[in-house]
């Protein structure tokens, strides 16, 4: 049994140059308004748009991102329609011979060997099922939601925007908040103007 650490992991190259002057050679195309592109136009531009609200604008830039995370906090991210999601498989992988990982809850448990005899017992009843020859996808019933999972996630700036403000907020679970405001931070570095108005 191994305990890790929740993390992210940007897939893409950025250029956050690039990407803002991207987003003004599409949005420029509403008004027409193409012939006012200068060299340093793109950030008051994309500052505009995204101040009135006109953010279907930054829908053209994807961005690919790799979580590390317990399943409970992959089953929050999933419902975020608008994304492209892989997630690592507990119906194919087969973990007795992989061996299990867990994230400790970022909160301190009360009492927390409890949790980690817990998690002693669920891969104990796993490794059992399994060498009674019961296959990875019914086995993986025993597992809890504190089984750490990879999930890569792929969606436009507008949704990156729409999951960090709901997920950063103080109303968020502390775990979705621990995954989060990291990548918040590394995109506000990235990318100028698209998410310096998400606050945490």
């Amino acid at each position: 049994m191994e305990i890790v650490k929740p993390s992210h992991k940007i897939l893409d190259y950025i250029d956050g140059g690039e990407i803002l002057r991207k987003i003004e050679r599409c949005g420029r195309v509403a008004y027409k308004s193409e012939d006012k592109i200068t060299e340093g136009s793109a950030k008051d531009f994309v500052a505009k748009i995204i101040k009135s609200g006109h953010e279907s604008v930054i829908e053209h830039v994807n961005i690919t991102v790799k979580f590390i995370c317990d399943r409970g906090v992959s089953h929050e991210l999933v419902r975020h329609r608008l994304c492209a999601f892989t997630q690592e498989s507990t119906r194919y992988c087969n973990y007795k011979t992989k061996g299990l990982k867990f994230v400790y809850p970022f909160e301190q448990i009360n009492g927390d060997s409890y949790w980690v005899e817990a998690m002693r017992v669920s891969e104990q009843c796993y490794n059992s099922l399994i060498g009674a020859g019961v296959s990875p996808q019914i086995a993986r019933s025993v597992l809890p939601n504190s089984l750490k999972t990879e999930i890569v996630v792929t969606t436009n700036l507008r949704e990156w925007r729409h999951i960090l403000k709901l997920r950063t907020s103080k109303a968020a679970h502390p775990q979705m908040r621990e995954l989060m405001i990291p990548l918040l931070e590394e995109f506000k570095k990235l990318i100028p103007i698209i998410f310096d108005d998400i606050k945490e």
